[in-house]
């Protein structure tokens, strides 16, 4: 039986980490860890001796084409193929209101959190239609990118949650433009991260909400991509732990 063959964006950190973990500790898997600097990514190193032939670290820019391309050069010529990406690199780095937010940190934040995917999926989608079963996309998203939910809650978060709306719009038209391909659109729940606790020392008043760590997230993330199927409806915004969001 071939093995599955997984792409993790930014996998030397938080989430990401903790899903290649889980997964280069499968039976049957290969797994590429996306990072933007693998010379700096220690964890993802260690992973790679305990888990020899079946973990490679890659490097992997967001939005940047030509770093896909050659990550994705590397993963023909060990993989041929890729059944399941995971667009999981993403920033939330700016709190500021909409009356004074600047333009550059709104630029920052769809760069990375929205053309990432897009530039992710085109530089991958060739080695996803080699893919022997259907071909799997999940988009790590947030539910502060709920339009029905995000904008009231009392934080500053623009940047972050407009480009999570976007990013999800993005999840639907994928399912509708490429008939081949199951769309999975997951919010990983507040986790215990580098990020999470940037935006706590910003608002202390954050550190009062529960957290789950990585590993927790990661157990959710990953049963859900596992049960993923293409459906006759498009993607809806799920939660780690099988909580439907509203868009």
């Amino acid at each position: 039986m071939a093995p599955t063959v997984y792409l993790v964006s930014g996998a030397n950190r938080g989430i990401g980490l903790a899903l290649v973990t889980v997964l280069a500790a499968r039976a049957n898997t290969i797994v590429f860890a996306g990072a933007r600097s693998p010379s700096g990514a220690t964890a993802l190193r260690k992973l790679e001796v305990q888990h020899p032939s079946k973990l490679y670290t890659v490097q992997l820019t967001s939005a940047d084409r030509e770093d896909n391309d050659a990550a994705v050069a590397k993963i023909k010529q060990i993989a041929g193929r890729l059944d399941i990406v995971v667009a999981n690199a993403g920033i939330n780095s700016v709190y500021e209101r909409t009356d004074v937010v600047s333009v550059d940190a709104m630029k920052e934040h769809y760069e990375v959190n929205v053309l990432g995917p897009l530039v992710l999926f085109q530089a991958t989608r060739a080695l996803l239609k080699a893919s022997t079963p259907s071909p799997k996309l999940m988009i790590v998203s947030s539910r502060l990118g709920s339009i029905e939910w995000g904008p009231g809650v009392p934080f500053p978060c623009t940047p972050y949650g407009t480009s999570k709306a976007a990013v999800n719009w993005l999840a639907v038209k994928l399912y509708y433009e490429h008939p081949e391909l199951t769309v999975v659109a997951i919010s990983p729940g507040l986790v215990a991260t580098d990020m999470a606790a940037s935006a706590a020392a910003y608002d202390p008043t954050l550190g009062g909400f529960p957290t789950i760590t990585p590993e927790q997230s990661a157990a959710g993330v990953i049963k859900l991509l596992d049960e993923g199927k293409r459906g006759e409806k498009a993607p809806v915004l799920t939660s780690y732990d099988g909580t439907v969001y509203p868009w």
